[in-house]
């Protein structure tokens, strides 16, 4: 088996590793990893490793961490029922060319990994949905599916709590890292929504595309947040970065109404303008609560079938102006790693890594 590598505590340090492929037992499967995204969301889960623990959900020697994707599997070889050989799987997978799973729930929609080491962690990643019962799933969006619908996804649970607290009808709705696919997909919903003002901060170099987008009411650079008329605001803050996010806090003070912290997408300045902030205190937004929230309001069911009924019309819009790169390889992974890491992907491509030879 082999596995791509990432150092925990320097980001950009990897190495490529072979070790002896999962042997498998009784109410086991073992997935042959196919394909995967590779986006700034990949970042946020090893920035966030320790603190959020991504890192165990699959883990390795210590010191080195395998940073989870979201792609699609095979079933290889399984010991349970229900699990066929052969099924095409969505779900949270490895940088490796192998995951053993334990599959419990199993139904016509797929399993949950019953995996020990994974019970503790949160339940929203350890489902696996079969691709023929999904209805998010359509053969002709398997790329966009990687790249964009667990981001998605998350954009569709912060815009359905903004809604929900009545956030989006107090005032300007306030994006950071505007040009990332999280804040993007944040602002289409939004923009579904009437009378929502919708304001992408964003750097000045990305401040053409994020206009080009024709999705957010006003595009404001990082520099000029001090522009914005001072009143009611929301800051939904996909960038993580510190200074921004004071600049936000400085301008609106006590009128800030909420400020959701959300991502890391500018991760090396994740810690800068720190100390205290005036208006209220960030607070984080966790998309697996939510979705176990909204599960028990909906139904696991109705639950992804209103995200898929949200999905398909921004996977539409998406994919008139998103283009793939495609890749073959760990060695592929490895070098496309550093670039992503370093912030060096056009926002209007993003990368698909493929393992299967």
């Amino acid at each position: 088996m082999t596995d791509f590598l990432v150092k925990r505590d320097d980001l950009r340090a990897s190495r490529i590793a072979e070790s002896a492929t999962p042997e498998i037992g009784p109410g086991q499967a073992l997935l042959r990893v196919d394909t995967f995204g590779l986006t700034a969301n990949n970042v946020t889960y090893a920035v966030m490793g320790e603190a959020m623990s991504y890192w165990d959900f699959f883990p390795v020697q210590e010191g080195w961490g395998r940073v989870p994707m979201w792609g699609f599997a095979e079933v290889e070889h399984s010991e349970v029922e229900g699990v066929e050989a052969g099924t095409r799987l969505y779900g949270y997978l490895p940088p490796s060319s192998y995951l053993l799973v334990t599959p419990v729930a199993v139904d016509g929609a797929g399993f949950v990994d019953g995996s020990p080491h994974r019970a503790a962690l949160p339940s929203a990643y350890h489902r696996y949905l079969a691709s023929d019962a999904d209805p998010f799933y359509r053969a002709d969006t398997e790329a966009m599916q990687m790249l964009l619908r667990p981001l998605f996804f998350t954009s569709f649970m912060i815009d359905d709590e903004l809604d929900d607290e009545g956030l989006a009808g107090r005032g300007p709705i306030l994006i950071s890292s505007a040009s990332s696919k999280t804040a993007i997909g944040v602002a289409f919903l939004l923009a579904q929504r009437e009378g929502v003002e919708i304001v992408g901060l964003t750097s000045a170099r990305s401040t053409e595309f994020v206009e080009g987008l024709g999705i957010y009411g006003r595009t404001v650079p990082y520099e000029e947040i001090g522009s914005l008329q001072k009143g009611p605001a929301t800051y939904v803050d996909v960038a993580g970065d510190g200074n921004v996010r004071a600049a936000v806090h400085n301008h609106f003070d006590d009128e800030l109404v909420r400020s959701m912290a959300v991502g890391v997408t500018h991760w090396e300045d994740f810690g800068s303008g720190g100390g205290e902030l005036p208006g209220p205190r960030p607070e984080l937004f966790f998309a697996p609560d939510r979705i176990v929230k909204r599960g028990q309001d909906w139904g696991r069911a109705g639950l992804e079938q209103r995200g898929a009924d949200a999905w398909h019309p921004f996977c539409e819009w998406t994919g008139g102006w998103l283009g793939t790169i495609p890749g073959q390889g760990f060695e592929r992974l490895q070098s496309t790693w550093a670039e992503v890491i370093e912030g060096h992907i056009d926002p209007k491509a993003a990368h698909v890594i493929s393992l299967a030879g």
